[in-house]
């Protein structure tokens, strides 16, 4: 089992790593600091099917075609968990030593939306306050560890779910 999370956990956390850079890059690059989130979160369902096929692997290789959802849903949440780890890892680097200023361009961002979409003085002052404390909280590690993993597990805790329930055999 060990062996079949490390693997496909590895191939889950470079795939995801590289497709973060790029969008990363996408955002912070372009003027208006515009992504896609349905195609961000339809590639990272996609990526997370990995989990599917490292459950199936384990059960058809090393369990003669049986596994319980228990032992499915633990051997998919490790992929996800490794894939999401290498992920954090990747993304720390990557702020910290390639893009500090990004939530400085990200603030600008947002407050120009809320200006083109008619927000009041006031409905600005509290986006530019809340962007101001989630910059603070942004500058200690374990928060920016935290959010991220919330960013990309839960998808991976469910697609794990699915998977086990799909590929369970007793």
């Amino acid at each position: 089992m060990k062996r079949n999370i490390i693997i496909f956990g590895l191939i889950l956390g470079i795939i995801m790593t590289v497709n973060m850079v790029y969008m990363a890059n996408l955002c912070y690059t372009n003027p208006n600091f515009e992504s896609n989130d349905v195609l961000g979160y339809t590639a990272m369902v996609i990526m997370f099917s990995l989990i599917f096929f490292g459950i199936r692997n384990y059960r058809n290789k090393e369990l003669n075609g049986h596994i319980s959802f228990g032992k499915a849903f633990k051997t998919g949440a490790l992929i996800a968990l490794a894939g999401s780890t290498m992920y954090v890892v990747v993304w720390l680097f990557y702020y910290y030593l390639v893009i500090p200023d990004y939530l400085d361009k990200y603030t600008l961002h947002v407050l120009a939306q809320a200006t083109r979409d008619g927000a009041t003085a006031t409905e600005l002052a509290e986006r530019k306050q809340d962007m101001q404390n989630f910059r603070e909280l942004y500058k200690t590690p374990v928060f920016v560890i935290l959010i991220t993993f919330a960013e990309v597990l839960p998808i991976g805790l469910v697609v794990a779910l699915v998977s086990a329930l799909a590929l369970k055999k007793k």
